[in-house]
């Protein structure tokens, strides 16, 4: 199924209810029809207006339980809004963004709903890049790259950006923040991220030796000290870098938590990823499918690394 409206007035024509809501989650989630969560059962009975009781094990399932949705307080209508807000805009949404957009009370909660449909934009079991596949690591929060940038450095983020060739253009991306550029940290990410028998191309850093006995064909491009060396050796992937900064310069003034950083990077990796979408409305169904199919976040876990303060985000 692959029914979603392309215009805002499509939109709105389509969802005015939550009924409206609940029907398309439900086809979302059920594209084949009910099946329990419990124990795999394919037929249940409606008990009121929003569960569905197996008739296998009686358990009551609904279409948000068990997804992003979970015990939300606001309504569907409301969600479906969000999303559809989100996914309008062309370069990235705020937390103050959206609280206006939807007349929120609360900034907090606009933090915490960007951040739980941020963690939806990463679908489970997600193909991995195949072909040709370009691979760097890149600090954020300051210059740091190629051979220099191997060093830990304070108030740095090192992440690992995979991004596989198409022609002489990019195709799809991968990216994680990693604790170091380490074989145990680098090469792991290459196996989530990349499929076996894909060519992968790096430099010449010690942390890559030994792909090829993981079932990767791999291209060594030298390692040179002379500034931009890396950028022409590695082309994609250093374009990737620079447009990711850019993004989080231009739409979040570089005010990004580095205990946060993961959900804007799943972020960019979706916006990237469909940037040639013909249409929004593509966006919106596809971060609604990927919704019903991740697990809830409890707020706690999100702000685990901000205990005792407003979920703000700063500066790296």
């Amino acid at each position: 199924m692959e029914d979603y409206p392309r215009t805002l007035t499509e939109f709105e024509a389509a969802f005015p209810t939550e009924a409206a809501c609940r029907d398309y989650l439900f086809r979302l989630r059920w594209p084949a029809g009910f099946r329990c969560p419990r124990c795999q059962h394919g037929k249940a009975w409606p008990v009121g207006r929003v569960l569905f009781q197996c008739v296998g094990c009686s358990y009551q399932a609904s279409v948000t339980a068990g997804t992003i949705f979970q015990d939300t307080h606001k309504s569907l209508t409301l969600w479906f809004r969000a999303i559809w807000w989100v996914t309008s805009q062309k370069t990235g949404a705020s937390a103050l963004g959206l609280q206006r957009v939807l007349g929120l009370g609360s900034y907090q909660t606009a933090w915490t709903w960007l951040h739980k449909l941020r963690r939806g934009m990463v679908r489970p079991g997600r193909d991995r890049l195949a072909g040709r596949v370009e691979v760097d690591e890149a600090y954020l929060g300051g210059p740091g790259e190629g051979a220099h940038g191997r060093k830990r450095t304070p108030k740095k983020i090192l992440i690992v950006v995979a991004a596989q060739e198409d022609g002489a253009g990019i195709g799809r991306i991968r990216m994680r923040r990693v604790r170091d550029a380490s074989a145990a940290s680098l090469q792991p990410f290459v196996r989530a991220a990349v499929a076996p028998g894909s060519v992968v191309r790096t430099d010449g850093w010690e942390g890559y030796t030994g792909l090829q006995a993981h079932g990767y064909p791999h291209e060594v491009a030298p390692l040179c000290r002379r500034p931009g060396a890396a950028v022409a050796l590695l082309p994609r992937v250093h374009r990737v870098v620079a447009l990711l900064k850019r993004w989080l310069l231009g739409t979040h003034q570089g005010a990004v938590s580095p205990a946060h950083l993961d959900y804007y990077l799943d972020e960019f990796t979706f916006r990237f990823n469909r940037r040639t979408s013909r249409h929004r409305g593509k966006l919106f169904f596809r971060l609604l499918q990927q919704a019903v199919a991740v697990e809830p976040t409890p707020y706690a876990r999100m702000v685990k690394h901000a205990r005792g303060r407003k979920p703000r985000d700063r500066k790296m």
